[in-house]
């Protein structure tokens, strides 16, 4: 996600709501994943984080939105499963287009501050 091919600074979009709820990439990374594997488990392991962990987090979207944002079911004979719902998809959508209209619109700041920095000794890395 950085700012420009040839940054290695980066721009990371937050979203804080009133309630100090707050939607940013990694609950986005997270709705990927479930889209991806089915799975809230799957998820978050893919993110290397547990599936409790993974399940709040979920419901703290499902709860911020008038609409959930992923539905899941428990496992049984069929198993379990989680779906991004239409509204998870379009919030996601939305998120990553906001994202590209930051990067877009400071790319030219993050280029000067780049150009400007402190470049780090090697080995310092």
């Amino acid at each position: 996600m950085g700012s420009s091919a040839r940054s290695d600074l980066k721009t990371v979009l937050r979203i804080d709501f009133p309630n100090k709820a707050r939607i940013g990439r990694g609950k986005m990374q997270l709705l990927e994943h479930i889209r991806a594997t089915g799975s809230i488990s799957a998820a978050g392991r893919a993110m290397d984080m547990s599936y409790r962990r993974a399940w709040l987090l979920v419901s703290a979207m499902n709860s911020m939105f008038s609409h959930a944002v992923v539905d899941s079911q428990r496992g049984g004979k069929l198993g379990g499963g989680a779906v991004v719902t239409e509204f998870g998809e379009e919030l996601l959508n939305r998120f990553r287009s906001m994202e590209n209209k930051l990067n877009e619109a400071v790319a030219d700041d993050i280029e000067w501050l780049h150009a400007n920095r402190n470049k780090p000794a090697a080995g310092d890395q």
